[in-house]
Protein backbone atom coordinates (compact mmCIF):
# COMPACT_ATOMS: atom_id res chain seq x y z
CA UNK A 1 0.00 0.00 0.00
CA UNK A 2 2.89 2.35 0.99
CA UNK A 3 4.26 1.65 -2.61
CA UNK A 4 0.95 2.59 -4.37
CA UNK A 5 0.42 6.23 -2.13
CA UNK A 6 4.32 7.02 -2.60
CA UNK A 7 4.41 6.58 -6.55
CA UNK A 8 1.26 8.09 -7.66
CA UNK A 9 2.08 11.54 -7.55
CA UNK A 10 4.98 11.08 -9.52
CA UNK A 11 3.44 8.85 -12.10
CA UNK A 12 0.71 10.91 -12.83
CA UNK A 13 3.08 13.58 -13.39
CA UNK A 14 4.82 11.38 -15.47
CA UNK A 15 2.08 10.56 -17.85
CA UNK A 16 2.16 14.65 -19.01
CA UNK A 17 5.85 14.35 -19.01
CA UNK A 18 8.47 14.28 -22.24
CA UNK A 19 7.20 11.78 -25.16
CA UNK A 20 3.87 11.23 -23.21
CA UNK A 21 3.08 14.44 -23.94
CA UNK A 22 3.19 13.64 -27.52
CA UNK A 23 1.28 10.57 -26.75
CA UNK A 24 -2.04 12.80 -25.62
CA UNK A 25 -1.47 14.99 -28.61
CA UNK A 26 -1.64 12.05 -31.01
CA UNK A 27 -4.73 11.03 -29.66
CA UNK A 28 -5.96 14.75 -29.97
CA UNK A 29 -5.35 14.97 -33.69
CA UNK A 30 -6.53 11.40 -34.66
CA UNK A 31 -10.07 12.02 -32.90
CA UNK A 32 -9.79 15.50 -35.16
CA UNK A 33 -9.06 13.32 -38.16
CA UNK A 34 -11.58 10.63 -37.38
CA UNK A 35 -14.01 13.14 -36.72
CA UNK A 36 -13.90 15.98 -40.44
CA UNK A 37 -13.28 12.96 -42.31
CA UNK A 38 -16.65 11.60 -41.27
CA UNK A 39 -15.38 7.73 -40.27
CA UNK A 40 -16.66 8.20 -37.16
CA UNK A 41 -20.01 8.14 -38.41
CA UNK A 42 -19.63 5.53 -40.92
CA UNK A 43 -18.49 3.76 -38.05
CA UNK A 44 -21.57 3.91 -36.03
CA UNK A 45 -23.29 3.34 -39.03
CA UNK A 46 -21.63 0.20 -40.17
CA UNK A 47 -21.55 -1.90 -36.77
CA UNK A 48 -25.61 -1.15 -35.60
CA UNK A 49 -25.64 -4.56 -36.60
CA UNK A 50 -28.22 -6.50 -34.31
CA UNK A 51 -25.26 -9.89 -34.66
CA UNK A 52 -22.26 -7.30 -33.63
CA UNK A 53 -24.52 -5.30 -30.96
CA UNK A 54 -25.19 -8.80 -28.95
CA UNK A 55 -22.00 -9.47 -29.07
CA UNK A 56 -20.71 -5.90 -28.16
CA UNK A 57 -23.13 -5.13 -25.23
CA UNK A 58 -21.22 -7.22 -22.66
CA UNK A 59 -18.37 -5.11 -23.05
CA UNK A 60 -19.19 -2.57 -21.10
CA UNK A 61 -20.62 -4.18 -17.80
CA UNK A 62 -17.33 -6.62 -17.72
CA UNK A 63 -15.59 -3.34 -18.17
CA UNK A 64 -16.89 -1.60 -15.05
CA UNK A 65 -16.95 -4.89 -13.09
CA UNK A 66 -12.92 -6.53 -13.99
CA UNK A 67 -11.36 -3.24 -13.08
CA UNK A 68 -13.19 -3.72 -9.50
CA UNK A 69 -12.37 -7.49 -9.26
CA UNK A 70 -9.23 -8.12 -10.50
CA UNK A 71 -7.00 -6.24 -8.18
CA UNK A 72 -9.27 -6.96 -4.56
CA UNK A 73 -8.38 -10.59 -6.02
CA UNK A 74 -4.75 -10.54 -6.45
CA UNK A 75 -4.62 -8.35 -3.14
CA UNK A 76 -6.11 -11.28 -1.35
CA UNK A 77 -4.11 -13.76 -2.63
CA UNK A 78 -0.81 -11.54 -2.00
CA UNK A 79 -1.53 -11.62 1.85
CA UNK A 80 0.18 -15.28 1.54
CA UNK A 81 3.80 -14.62 1.86
CA UNK A 82 5.02 -16.47 -1.09
CA UNK A 83 2.65 -14.89 -3.29
CA UNK A 84 3.70 -11.37 -2.40
CA UNK A 85 4.19 -10.76 -6.52
CA UNK A 86 0.28 -10.89 -6.75
CA UNK A 87 -0.07 -8.06 -4.14
CA UNK A 88 2.47 -5.69 -6.10
CA UNK A 89 0.58 -6.38 -9.13
CA UNK A 90 -2.79 -5.78 -7.34
CA UNK A 91 -1.59 -2.41 -5.95
CA UNK A 92 -0.25 -1.63 -9.68
CA UNK A 93 -3.36 -2.55 -11.74
CA UNK A 94 -5.10 -0.01 -8.66
CA UNK A 95 -2.92 3.01 -9.50
CA UNK A 96 -3.15 2.37 -13.28
CA UNK A 97 -7.01 2.31 -12.77
CA UNK A 98 -7.25 5.41 -10.81
CA UNK A 99 -4.46 7.26 -13.28
CA UNK A 100 -6.76 6.44 -16.31
CA UNK A 101 -9.83 7.28 -14.06
CA UNK A 102 -8.47 10.71 -13.22
CA UNK A 103 -7.29 11.20 -16.77
CA UNK A 104 -10.27 10.33 -18.76
CA UNK A 105 -12.34 12.19 -16.76
CA UNK A 106 -10.74 15.91 -16.98
CA UNK A 107 -10.91 15.09 -20.27
CA UNK A 108 -14.25 14.47 -20.47
CA UNK A 109 -15.03 17.48 -18.33
CA UNK A 110 -13.64 19.90 -20.58
CA UNK A 111 -15.16 18.36 -23.98
CA UNK A 112 -18.60 17.03 -23.43
CA UNK A 113 -18.65 15.17 -26.07
CA UNK A 114 -21.95 14.15 -27.05
CA UNK A 115 -22.48 10.06 -27.22
CA UNK A 116 -23.80 8.08 -29.90
CA UNK A 117 -27.58 6.90 -30.21
CA UNK A 118 -29.14 3.93 -31.30
CA UNK A 119 -31.96 6.60 -32.93
CA UNK A 120 -31.59 7.19 -36.84
CA UNK A 121 -30.87 11.07 -37.50
CA UNK A 122 -27.96 13.12 -38.51
CA UNK A 123 -24.61 13.34 -38.23
CA UNK A 124 -23.62 14.48 -34.60
CA UNK A 125 -20.09 12.91 -34.49
CA UNK A 126 -18.85 16.34 -34.57
CA UNK A 127 -20.20 17.69 -31.75
CA UNK A 128 -18.15 18.54 -28.56
CA UNK A 129 -20.05 21.02 -25.88
CA UNK A 130 -15.90 22.72 -24.67
CA UNK A 131 -16.11 24.32 -21.12
CA UNK A 132 -16.39 22.85 -17.93
CA UNK A 133 -18.96 19.89 -17.08
CA UNK A 134 -21.31 21.02 -19.51
CA UNK A 135 -21.43 16.95 -20.69
CA UNK A 136 -20.43 15.60 -17.00
CA UNK A 137 -17.63 13.19 -16.67
CA UNK A 138 -19.00 9.70 -17.60
CA UNK A 139 -20.05 10.02 -21.18
CA UNK A 140 -17.88 11.44 -23.72
CA UNK A 141 -14.25 11.27 -25.03
CA UNK A 142 -12.21 9.31 -24.20
CA UNK A 143 -13.77 6.54 -23.30
CA UNK A 144 -12.95 5.92 -19.46
CA UNK A 145 -14.01 1.91 -20.12
CA UNK A 146 -11.29 1.57 -22.80
CA UNK A 147 -8.42 4.25 -21.16
CA UNK A 148 -8.84 1.77 -17.80
CA UNK A 149 -8.49 -1.12 -20.15
CA UNK A 150 -5.67 -0.48 -21.69
CA UNK A 151 -3.93 0.96 -18.11
CA UNK A 152 -4.30 -2.47 -16.87
CA UNK A 153 -3.39 -4.34 -19.90
CA UNK A 154 0.11 -2.33 -20.54
CA UNK A 155 0.97 -2.49 -16.36
CA UNK A 156 0.60 -6.50 -16.25
CA UNK A 157 2.58 -6.43 -19.66
CA UNK A 158 5.19 -4.26 -18.57
CA UNK A 159 5.23 -5.18 -14.65
CA UNK A 160 5.50 -9.09 -15.64
CA UNK A 161 8.50 -8.91 -17.98
CA UNK A 162 8.72 -13.15 -17.27
CA UNK A 163 4.77 -13.90 -18.03
CA UNK A 164 4.53 -12.60 -21.16
CA UNK A 165 1.44 -14.68 -21.63
CA UNK A 166 -0.36 -12.74 -19.02
CA UNK A 167 0.36 -9.23 -20.60
CA UNK A 168 -0.85 -10.97 -23.88
CA UNK A 169 -4.35 -11.94 -22.17
CA UNK A 170 -4.65 -8.45 -21.12
CA UNK A 171 -3.98 -6.67 -24.03
CA UNK A 172 -6.95 -8.96 -25.88
CA UNK A 173 -9.45 -8.29 -23.16
CA UNK A 174 -8.52 -4.25 -23.18
CA UNK A 175 -9.00 -4.73 -27.17
CA UNK A 176 -12.99 -6.50 -26.49
CA UNK A 177 -13.33 -3.79 -23.95
CA UNK A 178 -12.42 -0.73 -26.41
CA UNK A 179 -13.80 -2.06 -29.82
CA UNK A 180 -17.03 -3.39 -27.83
CA UNK A 181 -18.03 0.02 -26.08
CA UNK A 182 -16.46 1.63 -29.56
CA UNK A 183 -20.26 -0.08 -31.16
CA UNK A 184 -22.38 0.75 -27.99
CA UNK A 185 -21.50 3.46 -25.62
CA UNK A 186 -18.81 5.35 -27.79
CA UNK A 187 -18.03 6.47 -31.01
CA UNK A 188 -14.66 4.95 -32.63
CA UNK A 189 -12.24 8.02 -31.85
CA UNK A 190 -13.45 7.51 -28.01
CA UNK A 191 -11.79 4.15 -28.21
CA UNK A 192 -8.72 4.72 -30.24
CA UNK A 193 -7.73 8.05 -27.66
CA UNK A 194 -8.30 5.58 -24.68
CA UNK A 195 -6.36 2.88 -26.40
CA UNK A 196 -3.41 5.67 -26.58
CA UNK A 197 -3.86 7.18 -23.35
CA UNK A 198 -4.62 3.75 -21.42
CA UNK A 199 -1.11 2.44 -23.51
CA UNK A 200 0.79 5.20 -21.93
CA UNK A 201 -0.49 5.16 -18.60
CA UNK A 202 0.21 1.16 -17.91
CA UNK A 203 3.95 1.57 -19.17
CA UNK A 204 4.24 4.68 -16.75
CA UNK A 205 2.60 2.72 -13.55
CA UNK A 206 4.22 -0.46 -14.62
CA UNK A 207 7.70 0.23 -14.77
CA UNK A 208 7.42 1.93 -11.21
CA UNK A 209 6.09 -1.64 -10.23
CA UNK A 210 8.61 -3.79 -11.84
CA UNK A 211 8.97 -7.72 -10.83
CA UNK A 212 12.31 -8.72 -11.58
CA UNK A 213 12.66 -12.18 -12.67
Amino acid sequence: MGRFFSTLPRNLIACFAGRMLAGHLLAIVLTALLVQSGFDWYYLSATRNQALLSWAFTAAPIGGLVPLVLPLSLLILGVWPRWSLFSNLGWAIAQAELIGSLISSTYKAFTGRVHPSFAAGPDFSHEFRFGFLRGGVFWGWPSSHTTIAFAMAFTVLTSLPRHRWAGVLAILYAFYIGIGVSMTIHWFSDFIAGMILGSMIGCVVGRNFFISP
